[in-house]
């Protein structure tokens, strides 16, 4: 029992939805590697092009529908308002009880796949802003081009579920996660930035 990983701890043994959180990895690591892939050992930027869109556009889809769901129960959409036209976008969450024991009950997330969640979500497009700052200085700006589309949508479903955690358990998470291999100062860090970017407004 001593060798058994603590929940929460970022071990694929302890994920309640191994499928739906290696799908939603996998996406993600697929576009980055095709992109590298193609920057650096292929010449037909076409065929990359269309390729790394395909797997963003399923990672956005995956993640916006699926992924967030299950592993921390959080949805968001889009929707036209019927009153004057306008865009509206609209975040679900999990209703909360009186006692906090009462939630965690209620909500049933996994800690493990929240973990992973919140550090890819916010992981990820920072990832593809170094992937940016490389292009500029190879003078690459075609390439440039993709990696302006993957950071939209990373960072549109970034700051969407951020905006959908009510509780702020986004920023919790990721520090936490980051913490037990980084120490004190990556926890308050990433907990800092995330507070700071994306729960100012509440």
């Amino acid at each position: 029992m001593e060798n058994q990983p603590q929940e929460g701890v970022l071990s694929w043994r302890l994920s309640a939805h191994p499928a739906t959180l290696g799908f939603f990895l996998a996406f993600r690591l697929a576009a980055l590697l095709t992109y590298l892939f193609g920057l650096w050992f292929s010449s037909n930027f076409v065929l990359i092009f269309i390729i790394v869109i395909l797997l963003l556009a399923t990672d956005f889809y995956y993640c916006k529908n699926i992924a967030g769901r299950r592993l921390v129960g959080l949805r968001w959409w889009n929707e036209t308002s019927g009153e004057n036209g306008e865009s509206v976008w609209v975040f679900e969450s999990p209703e909360v009880h009186s006692h906090p024991s009462q939630w965690i009950e209620s909500r049933q997330i996994n800690a493990t796949d929240s973990h992973f969640f919140w550090l890819s979500l916010y992981v990820v497009p920072v990832l593809w802003v170094l992937l940016a700052i490389v292009a500029i200085i190879r003078w690459e700006f075609i390439w440039l081009s993709l990696v302006v589309i993957a950071v939209i949508l990373c960072a549109t479903n970034g700051i969407a579920f951020s905006r959908a955690d009510k509780f702020g358990n986004a920023s919790s998470f990721a520090g936490r996660a980051l913490g037990s291999s980084g120490g004190g100062f990556a926890k308050q860090f990433v907990g800092n930035m995330t507070n700071r970017m994306f729960f100012s407004g509440r």
